[in-house]
């Protein structure tokens, strides 16, 4: 019997055993979504052999109205029971594989555009590591009064609050986490109001993919659990900063993390040298990805450590691209990590151009800059200008113009997700240019 069939298996008697009533079977559309639908326990072993088809022009992005049937095969490594559903009605989920019904991998989705990229690295010897370090806000509730959103409480940056909702919330979500298999390294509260941070361990990039999903999902459980509202959204309030995930990366071969070398500056290797200079070389092109709606880029061009131009440094939070040196000597620890994608990315597709573009510069060779070693936002224009230090995409119009222009985005995305990526996002666009904002209102209408 091969591993995958006793995966199924395993999964079968535990349904069994643990009197699960659900089975909730998740996979996300192109944006980042994440879709479900819930079979009885009788359906799964179907699922294991045949997939579950269902019409997929009704998911955003994912098949055309021509070629609409698709099946959700769900992988069995992923099987975990919820434990927000309690002893009542026991609810498990598996993340799905979607493909066409003639076992083809369906083109938009994201987790097989993931795994292509991963396939593309490993027949050059490397298996790929994430670790993302996920911000988000808690608030009182989603509406949204005169003053703006309401955060939960007034902390920041480490603050211990004795009795405070993030206590409750971090400990709960933490647990919650850790009963799902995720490994948690940090949390703590964070710069804003309300913002806290939740680091989870490193894994191969697919699996950590899979954990942001479902990370995401245990945050908003819990915070309806506790009587708040949770949003991963890049830039909810004005005057506090941002919610960026960002995500330390490192190549191995074999046992060996390829980017170490002890003779190397800050012990990065030369290919992790390469690599760092094709993440900031192809940076500007998939902006657009990693950083997909209108709001974020108001935290990309607002400060409060949001890196807002191509630069990397060694302990420079004002840069792009960090390289860490946390255990001097150690190997299996070097990484860099990029700082530039926030909470709201869709992560299958932000890991495989992240990848992308290190790869591009390991195979291409790219010469890495100098390095940053000034706070990059307090520079004039004119000295960044000089040092050539080149600025992120200061919009989504600008990003998506970027990524249009791109050979290793379309590459990497393949077509169909390529082309629905710029289509939705440039509907997006269109719609926020149109609005009449209240800045314009209160500045220009009493005296134009």
């Amino acid at each position: 019997m091969g591993g995958m069939d006793k995966q199924r298996d395993f999964v079968l008697r535990t349904i069994e055993e643990r009197g699960v009533k659900f089975v909730r079977l998740w996979f996300t559309d192109v944006v980042g979504t994440l879709k479900m639908v819930a079979v009885a326990p009788a359906e799964v072993e179907g699922a294991f052999a045949e997939g579950l088809g269902f019409d997929g022009s009704a998911i955003e992005g994912f098949s055309r109205a021509y070629e609409a049937d698709v099946l959700a095969h769900p992988d069995p490594t992923t099987f975990q029971i919820l434990p927000w559903r309690g002893e009542v009605d026991p609810t498990a989920r598996m993340f799905c594989d979607i493909t066409t019904p003639d076992g083809q991998p369906a083109a938009a989705d994201p987790r097989h555009v993931l795994k292509r990229t991963l396939a593309k690295a490993a027949d050059r010897g490397f298996t790929f590591y994430t670790h993302p370090e996920i911000e988000f806000y808690l608030l009182k509730s989603s509406k949204v009064g005169p003053k703006g959103p309401q955060p939960v409480d007034a902390a920041g940056y480490f603050d211990n609050v004795p009795g405070g909702t993030a206590h409750d919330f971090r400990r709960r979500a933490v647990r919650m986490l850790e009963d799902l298999g995720i490994s948690v390294e940090f949390s703590h509260h964070e710069a804003g109001p309300g913002q806290n941070e939740i680091d989870l361990r490193y894994a191969d990039a697919l699996t950590t993919a899979d954990n942001i999903m479902t990370f995401r999902t245990v945050v908003k459980e819990v915070a309806i659990e506790q009587g708040v509202y949770a949003t991963f959204m890049p830039k909810p309030m004005a005057a506090h900063p941002g919610s960026g995930m960002h995500t330390h990366l490192s190549l191995f071969e074999g046992d060996t993390n390829a980017f170490f070398d002890p003779s190397g500056q800050y012990q990065l290797s030369k290919i992790g040298r390469q690599f760092v200079a094709g993440l900031l070389t192809h940076a500007p092109e998939i902006t657009a990805i990693t950083n997909q709606f209108v709001n974020s880029y108001k935290r990309l061009w607002t400060g409060d450590e949001a890196p807002s131009y191509v630069t990397w440094g060694h302990n420079n939070r004002s840069a792009l691209v960090r390289v860490p040196l946390y255990k001097p000597g150690k190997g299996q620890s070097a990484r860099v990590e990029y700082r530039g994608m926030d909470s709201a990315a869709n992560p299958y597709l932000a890991f495989s151009l992240l990848l992308a573009a290190g790869l591009k510069g390991i195979e291409e060779g790219y010469e890495l800059p100098p390095e940053a070693e000034n706070t990059v936002w307090e520079l004039s224009e004119s000295e960044r200008r000089a040092l050539g230090y080149k600025p992120l995409p200061s919009s989504l119009d600008r990003a998506l113009g970027l990524m249009e222009d791109s050979e290793l985005v379309a590459d990497t995305l393949g077509e169909q997700v390529f082309n629905y990526v710029l289509l939705n996002k440039r509907r997006e666009w269109a719609a926020y240019r149109a609005q009449v904002t209240p800045y314009e209102l209160e500045s220009n209408l009493e005296i134009l």
